[in-house]
């Protein structure tokens, strides 16, 4: 990796408002301590061709005010050797709501317990290159999950805009032979590709998620070349709700798929928008990312960042982005 500066705080034309370390910590209920949020959490793997690493960081306006962090980051393996998948799913709860926070934590749950269910079937159709069947598997599997939200809405007695969050997720086959990478979710945020030293903006269009399959980026066909559209079981029932009338959803976001094919070299970025943002707004925070992350020239020393280097990176501020920063980086050997 390039011999590059590890300790930059910040970049711009000065230190952002807030301190760079955490201050005030959020109140706690000695009755309701499974409700406090760590303030920064750091993940790691290696399966297949691919070297993930995750973090999820309060941002610098939540921990001056001692508010908790509202992105909730899960990672997760299911099942074993070649057929196992990796789940990386973040989400972020509604701004300037007392719940966002646990919201965004039963995002991650529902989803990461319907992915975990119908693994099995997720990564054969990964293998399978069955675009169509996974792009409309993972949609009900996503509206479901979120549906799970305005049932806890209604039973809070609270709005369903006042407990919601946006919903990303990644899915990484640990078979070395499979390089499909897939993308889903609802709400904002950022997928972006570092592929021979240039950066891609991967995000998917609204008009990308209800036509035709995105040529481009690797995008893997609408079926295969004999038509195959297995129908996924997901094995999650609906129950008809307790709540009459039941509650009206929000508006909703567009769902958002992309299935890419990663080549040796290429580093993936999924990101909330804490990050999204700064990496849209900031050129030289995507300069110093370059740097950071570019392979090493051949013959040099060098690899995907460790945990603690991870952090840094993720973790430059600009003065004027202060929310909470979720990031899942995947380096391809």
């Amino acid at each position: 990796m390039p011999d590059t500066p590890t300790t930059l705080d910040h970049i711009g034309s000065g230190p952002p408002t807030y301190a760079p370390e955490p201050t005030a910590l959020p109140p706690a209920d000695p009755d309701d301590l499974d409700d406090l949020v760590a303030d920064t959490v750091l993940d790691g793997a290696e399966y297949g061709t691919s070297t993930l690493r995750a973090v999820s960081v309060r941002g610098d306006s939540a921990r001056y005010r001692g508010e908790p962090r509202r992105d909730s980051l899960l990672t997760a393996r299911f099942g074993a050797g070649d057929t196992a998948l990796v789940l990386v799913a973040m989400a972020t709860g509604a701004r300037a709501t007392p719940a966002a926070h646990r919201a965004a934590a039963e995002a991650c749950r529902w989803i990461g317990r319907a992915v975990g269910r119908s693994h099995a079937r997720l990564a054969e159709d990964i293998r399978a290159a069955r675009r169509g069947d996974l792009k409309s598997g993972l949609h009900r599997l996503t509206d479901r999950s979120l549906g799970k939200l305005r049932a806890s809405a209604a039973e809070q007695g609270v709005e369903p805009e006042e407990y919601t969050a946006g919903l990303r997720c990644l899915l990484l086959p640990a078979d070395p032979g499979c390089r499909t990478r897939v993308f889903f979710g609802v709400g904002p945020g950022g997928l972006f590709r570092l592929r021979d030293g240039e950066w891609q903006d991967l995000e998917p269009r609204v008009a990308d998620t209800t036509g035709e399959a995105v040529v481009g980026f690797g995008s893997l066909p609408h079926e295969t070349p004999d038509g195959d559209r297995l129908t996924m079981d997901l094995n999650i029932t609906t129950p008809p709700s307790p709540y009459e009338p039941a509650p009206e959803p929000p508006p909703r976001d567009p769902f958002r798929f992309r299935a890419s094919v990663a080549r040796p070299g290429d580093t993936l970025l999924l990101c909330s928008n804490g990050l999204a943002e700064p990496l849209r707004g900031e050129p030289r925070l995507v300069e110093h990312l370059t740097a950071r992350w570019s392979p090493a020239p051949s013959g040099a020393t060098g690899g995907p960042p460790g945990l603690a280097a991870f952090l840094a990176d993720t973790t430059v501020r600009v003065k004027g982005y202060a929310d909470d920063r979720t990031a899942a980086a995947v380096w391809e050997a």
